[in-house]
Order: C-alpha cells, then sequence, then structure tokens
C-alpha cells in the first residue's frame, strides 16, 4: 500500500500533542488537561456517586480518583442493546514518587526519598534537572467547619537533582552503570547549611505570627509534617498553592523533568519528550472522539467511548486501574440509561469493539538484533498492530482485519510486531480488557525509541496517523462490523 503523507492538519495535531504533553507532568495532570478539552468540546460531566439520566445525541465525561477519566459519545440512533466503540490507553508513566517520609538528611545535604514507579530506565534520572508535581489534599477552615480538598501542584522551576558519581571515583562505570535504587536514586533538594539558614528566616516571620494569632494547633500539624518531609519543601509547596504549609495534610507528589516537549531532529521530525508512553495515544485518542463527535453523531447507532486509565505500568490492579470494574459498569450504566432489561449489555458487549492504543517498539538502528526480520516498526510507518500468540496481546485475525481495513479505506500505514521467541513480550490493558469484560480487542500503539526512558521519542508523522486511525475508527466501524460474520 502506498504511505500516506500526513496533511496539512498534521502540524496543528503535532502542536496540539506538545501542549498537551507539557501540560501533563502528571497523571492527575493529564486528567485534569482531558477534562478541560471535553468541556471546551462540550461534554457534560457524570458523577459515579449519582444516577446518571443520559440522552441520545449527547457528550458526558466522568473522573475516578481524577487519574483515569472516561468520556462517551452516544450516537443519535443509538438504543439500547447496541454496542460500543472503544479506543483505551493509559495516564501513567514510570517516574520516582515520593514516599510517605521523604525527609532524608545525609551527608550536610537534604535529599528527597522516592520510591521507583514502573519500570523506568532509571539510569537515564541522573544529571536531569528536577522538579516536583502531583496533588496535595489541603485542609481548608471556613465559619468554623473543616473541608479537605485535592489541588494540583507543580513547581516550574528544577529545584532537584540526582548528580551521578564522578569517573575518578568509581573506575568501574565505564563497564557497566549500576543503579541501586534505594541508595543512589535519591534527588538533592539543598544543602544543610543553606536550608537552616531559610529555615531560621521563615521562623522568625511564623513567630511574629503565631504571637498574633497563638495558633497552637496549627503550629503541631506543622511539627508533625516537618517530620515526615522538609519544611523547605513543604514551604515551595505551599507557596505554589497559596496556602500555609501546615494545611498541607497529605500528598501525591513524584519528581518531573523540567525540559518541556518540543518537536525536534534535524528535518523536524521527531518529537522529544517524556511521558510519550503512553500520554501520545491518551491524546490521539482524545482528540479523535472530541472531532469525530463534533458533528457526526446523527447517524451513529454506537456509543463512541475513550477510556484513559491508571496504574497500566504497574498491572493495572487498583480501583482506578484497567483490571477494575471501571470498564464493565460503564457499559452497564450506559445500556442501563435506556433500558430495564439487564440481558441487554451481554449483546452490547458482543457487539463492541475495543482498540488497546499503547506505544510500540519502533526498531532501534544500534540494537537491529532486538527485532525480528519480519517485525521491525519503523518510524514514520504508522500504527502498530500487536500480536502475541500467548495473548499478551489481545489481538487476533477478526481485530487485526477490522483495524487494517479502516487503515486501507483512508491509505493510512500499518505495521506488525511480534516478539523474538528468544525474549519477554510486555503487555498491555488490551487483554485485561478482553477476559475482563468479553470484548473483541486489538492492540496498537504508534512506534516510539526510548520507551521507559525520561526522555522519549516518535515521529511527528505517526502522531498524525494515530489521531486519523482512531478517528476513522470512530467514524465507520458501525457500518463495518455490519459486513463481518464470525459467530453465526
Amino acid at each position: 500500500m502506498a504511505r500516506q503523507e500526513p496533511n496539512c492538519e498534521g502540524s496543528s495535531v503535532v502542536s496540539d500533542l506538545i501542549n498537551f504533553l507539557n501540560a501533563s507532568p502528571t497523571a492527575f495532570h493529564a486528567v485534569d488537561e482531558a477534562k478541560k478539552r471535553l468541556q471546551n468540546a462540550g461534554y457534560e460531566p457524570v458523577s459515579e456517586r449519582e444516577d446518571w439520566k443520559l440522552e441520545a445525541g449527547k457528550k458526558y465525561f466522568f473522573t475516578r480518583n481524577y487519574s483515569t477519566i472516561v468520556a462517551f459519545a452516544i450516537g443519535k440512533k443509538y438504543v439500547a442493546g447496541n454496542g460500543f466503540h472503544i479506543v483505551g490507553a493509559h495516564t501513567d508513566s514510570p517516574c520516582l514518587k515520593l514516599k510517605p517520609v521523604s525527609k532524608v538528611v545525609k551527608g550536610g545535604y537534604l535529599e528527597v526519598g522516592v520510591q521507583t514507579y514502573g519500570g523506568g530506565l532509571w539510569h537515564t534520572w541522573f544529571d536531569r534537572d528536577l522538579t516536583i508535581a502531583g496533588r496535595v489534599i489541603v485542609r481548608e477552615e471556613k465559619d468554623g467547619s473543616v473541608s479537605y480538598s485535592h489541588k494540583l501542584v507543580r513547581i516550574e522551576e528544577p529545584i532537584m537533582r540526582i548528580p551521578t558519581l564522578a569517573i575518578h571515583l568509581d573506575r568501574d562505570v565505564r563497564d557497566a552503570f549500576k543503579v541501586n535504587t534505594q541508595s543512589h536514586l535519591l534527588p538533592v533538594l539543598a544543602t544543610s547549611i543553606k536550608a537552616e539558614l531559610n529555615k531560621v528566616v521563615a521562623e522568625n516571620g511564623q513567630a511574629d505570627s503565631d504571637a498574633q494569632t497563638h495558633g497552637k494547633k496549627s503550629n503541631e500539624r506543622n511539627t508533625s509534617n516537618n517530620s515526615k518531609h522538609h519544611s523547605l519543601l513543604l514551604q515551595l509547596l505551599a507557596d505554589q498553592l497559596g496556602c500555609e504549609p501546615e494545611h498541607i495534610n497529605d500528598f501525591e507528589l513524584q519528581a518531573c523533568d523540567t525540559q518541556p516537549s518540543v518537536v525536534a531532529g534535524a528535518t523536524k521530525e521527531f518529537i522529544f519528550s517524556g511521558r510519550l508512553d503512553n500520554l501520545c495515544m491518551s491524546f490521539c485518542s482524545l482528540k479523535a472522539l472530541i472531532e469525530s463527535s463534533e458533528s457526526n453523531l446523527e447517524d451513529e447507532t454506537g456509543v463512541r467511548l475513550v477510556a484513559l486509565f491508571d496504574h497500566e505500568e504497574v498491572g493495572s490492579d487498583s480501583a482506578q486501574g484497567a483490571g477494575s470494574p471501571a470498564m464493565l459498569n460503564t457499559l452497564s450504566r450506559i445500556t442501563n440509561s435506556f433500558t430495564a432489561d439487564s440481558k441487554l449489555l451481554e449483546k452490547a458487549i458482543q457487539r463492541s469493539f475495543l482498540v488497546s492504543a499503547d506505544m510500540a517498539h519502533a526498531l532501534h538502528p544500534n540494537y537491529m538484533d532486538k527485532h525480528e526480520d519480519n517485525h521491525q516498526p519503523k518510524l514514520h510507518g504508522g500504527l502498530v498492530i500487536k500480536h502475541n500468540a500467548n495473548q499478551r496481546y489481545a489481538t487476533n485475525a477478526v481485530t487485526s482485519l477490522i483495524f487494517r481495513e479502516i487503515a486501507r479505506n483512508h491509505n493510512l500505514p500499518v505495521q506488525d510486531f511480534a516478539v523474538r521467541n528468544d525474549m519477554a513480550c510486555g503487555s498491555t490493558i488490551g487483554p485485561i480488557l478482553a477476559s475482563g469484560v468479553g470484548i473483541r480487542t486489538v492492540d496498537v500503539g504508534a512506534p516510539q525509541l526510548s520507551m521507559h526512558s525520561i526522555r522519549e521519542m516518535c515521529a511527528v508523522d505517526d502522531v498524525q496517523y494515530s489521531y486519523e486511525h482512531f478517528k476513522a475508527f470512530f467514524q465507520e466501524f458501525s457500518h463495518l462490523d455490519e459486513k463481518i460474520t464470525v459467530d453465526a
């Protein structure tokens, strides 16, 4: 098949992805950015804690834990029992998350205790300009009552670094850079002496404030927090949030690279960024849903849906992961909003289709032996259909046919990947949802290099191809599925 060059719209899609990536240092921020885009496109929020009153022809979304988001557009001709056309991806990426007690003091340095999340290439985190982002639980008092709210936070400037050891002190490092993730992977926040000087200034100001307010309880809370986390870190967070350090009750924070995502390369053909796995697929599926459902739901008989889950990098077994009942609950609640017949859900699932979208391994020019000769996905080659006989991917002949036919109808390139027999195979949310829900599934992803590095890369063309492929899937699946007979 002749390869289609990306159309002129491609540059706007890529620049939009760059904006999405730079706004999303954590899963919480990615969900927040997705929520803003959905609301701007006319999607209405619904709550899992409330009854749903849905209407055909309208668009909705909900969040779970604010790290998972599900959005759906109901066709104008939808009736209960019709299928769901789904693209699933994930919001999380390997990173360093702050420990519940992060305060570490060693050798005259203030360090931040972190725990590894997912299977990161941890050596890439050394000598990077790091900051902190995530969510904070803030205690608020008003008119004598106390409430707690979660607030997103991001410190823009670099405040931490994990320095490597000089080669003069470790001559063997040229043979192997071995990272002990417990002892070597602690970011340096400050030196103790500078922190103490800042603390004296802060305490003098606090003393004046306490003399006026007699804030005994606030001081007790502050002392408790200071025993778990550096007061300097708490003050930085409080300044960013516009609150007092003692009002910070808890948080979920992670270290983040401060270098922004960019279009790069000698011919501007690449994207250099963190978290491409899997915010690239999250973005492309979200944009495809929004734009495919702007005006052409009139003839749609199904429900178009995007689900962006948390915790894929650690197995998906959480209340907001793909291993939870979230997907099945969503399909059930939508179906039951239009009927009292519970049996129609089973019919709907058999008429549904899931595209599990997670980035794929592109052929590496310096490690070509890591790919089998017949399965070498390349940058600019379009979405990769992933296959594994042992069901590490959920693709089969029928589901790959559907995805290929959509590509053929739009002259979009596609590629195939199967791991070498002598190598372990990764997995995705595809098999989890296929087995948990019973839905037909194809596993796909855009090709990339440096997966799980703090700084990854992919091709601008593949971003455009992915967006177009997902958009075409939403628009055409209902008609294509009518032509396929398997279980008569």
